[in-house]
């Protein structure tokens, strides 16, 4: 595939390494680089890529000239991944984003920038996904479905028609949502959870019926908005 759009990669865990590695084999991005804020840098390089210091990333690669991608998992809620998404987007740079060239995408479904769809997704009609979101493999999203910003779906969830998942949501393996549920903020499913009616923000649930058992917001250490 040409390579016709330079990447740096923000981030330098196993999940940077993952991405990185299918953009490098399934984009048409080069990817040059890898980028970390100074006190989490521990060495040079990454894969025989350079790493710089987040603080220092404009002087060498300019948003100009580079696109960038904020890499990281689902940590405090996808806070982390968030607020490096933000810091790269304060520097003027503009996010990539990808989706796997085994996954089905329909054409009036409709992606933001910094998220990631990985292999045998199904994004169906109208779907609207957000920035920031990553959908690990085996996904099915149904017609007309919002994914708000910020949010990480596992694998193997199947979100029926007309739903809506809140900003900064985390879907567990093989969790299931009937037709036109919405799904509050902040909210988590354990794996095989199956969610029948609406639920509360900052909220983990788990069972089928799903029964809410936590606050998110206690368990994972973020602060409600």
């Amino acid at each position: 595939m040409e390579k016709t759009k330079k990447l740096i990669i923000y981030g330098i865990g196993e999940t940077a390494e993952i991405i990185a590695d299918y953009f490098i084999h399934d984009s048409h991005y080069e990817v040059v680089a890898f980028t970390v804020d100074k006190e989490f840098r521990t060495s040079d390089s990454l894969n025989n890529l350079p790493i710089v210091d987040f603080e220092e990333v404009t002087k060498v690669y300019p948003p100009s000239e580079y696109e960038m991608f904020a890499a990281a998992s689902f940590g405090k809620l996808n806070t982390l991944r968030q607020k490096m998404y933000e810091k790269g987007k304060k520097l003027g740079y503009k996010f990539a984003s990808y989706i796997s060239s085994n996954a089905f995408k329909w054409h009036n479904a409709t992606i933001g920038e910094n998220s990631f769809v990985f292999e045998e997704n199904v994004i169906q009609f109208k779907v609207k996904i957000g920035n920031n979101v990553i959908l690990w493999s085996g996904n099915h999203i149904g017609h007309q479905t919002e994914i708000e910003d910020h949010c990480f779906i596992s694998s193997h969830v199947v979100i029926s028609g007309f739903c809506k998942i809140g900003r900064n949501s985390f879907l567990g393996v093989n969790s299931s949502f009937n037709d036109e549920i919405q799904f509050g903020k902040y909210g988590v499913t354990g794996n095989g959870t199956v969610i029948v009616k609406d639920t509360e923000e900052g909220s983990i649930y788990v069972g089928s019926p799903a029964k809410k058992i936590k606050s998110s917001y206690e368990v994972f250490g973020v602060d409600p908005e």
